[in-house]
């Protein structure tokens, strides 16, 4: 019986010894699923509904597309054996609609801004996506230098040709 006392002891203390990591695990899981679950609520169910979205329709900006005459010019060619055209046909977008008379006031230096840009351009400078919002973005710069303290909001290609 001796031996079977020791045997009992030892099988008690080694229960005992796996007893508290089963326990930090069992309760780590209860602390992770709570956690889980608090944040699941959190994010799915307090979002406010309507009111976010009527904020979000409040922010939409209101612009105003101010339309430029055709602009036709002629490529730069050197090199090549035959001249090459460009017609372009632009939309100012404008923050407001009250700013079409200053832009107005202001076309002939706008048109000349675009014409001297343009008469220098290649065929391979307008070639892919990255050579038109490099042309966006050029046009756009020199408008606003052109018009300030009037700004524009972006450049809207309607029509781009090269022939």
């Amino acid at each position: 019986m001796a031996d079977q006392t020791a045997e009992d002891v030892e099988g008690e203390e080694g229960e005992k010894k796996k007893g508290p990591p089963m326990m930090i695990i069992i309760g780590a899981a209860v602390i992770l699923l709570l956690g889980g679950g608090g944040a699941a609520y959190f994010f799915l169910f307090s979002g406010g509904g309507d009111d976010a979205a009527s904020v979000q329709a409040e922010q939409v900006r209101q612009t105003y597309f101010h339309d430029l005459e055709t602009i036709t010019v002629n490529l730069n060619s050197k090199g090549e054996s035959k001249e090459l055209f460009l017609k372009v046909i632009v939309s100012l977008e404008l923050a407001d609609e009250s700013l079409v008379p200053q832009v107005d006031a202001m076309m002939p230096r706008v048109l000349d801004t675009f014409q001297v840009y343009l008469r220098e351009l290649r065929k391979s400078d307008l070639e892919g996506s990255a050579g038109i919002y490099r042309l966006k973005e050029e046009l756009r710069r020199r408008v606003n230098l052109a018009l300030f303290p009037t700004q524009v909001e972006s450049i809207v290609f309607k029509e781009i040709l090269v022939q």
